[in-house]
């Protein structure tokens, strides 16, 4: 079973980095891009045997005690087979 986390900055949350690459990408040319918001991607790796409401239980406080800070960024946690 494997776990996917997503953590992006909190759409209140200013994302310089995501400006720096809507400006790099605008001036090459891509006229059509208004916004990017950057983040970060996780792939974990779960023992077998676990249930999926376990893992999701366990992934959910590992991403909301490591991967992410709440206060400033939101995660998404999805599980996968």
């Amino acid at each position: 079973m494997k776990a996917i986390v997503r953590v992006a900055l909190k759409k209140t949350v200013l994302d310089p980095q995501g400006r720096t690459i809507s400006a790099a990408l605008n001036s090459q040319g891509y006229a059509a891009v208004r916004d990017v918001r950057q983040g970060k991607y996780f792939e974990i790796d779960l023992a077998d045997g676990l249930d999926r409401a376990a893992a999701g239980a366990q992934v959910h406080k590992i991403a909301s005690d490591v991967l992410a800070n709440p206060v400033i960024e939101e995660f998404a946690v999805e599980i996968r087979d």
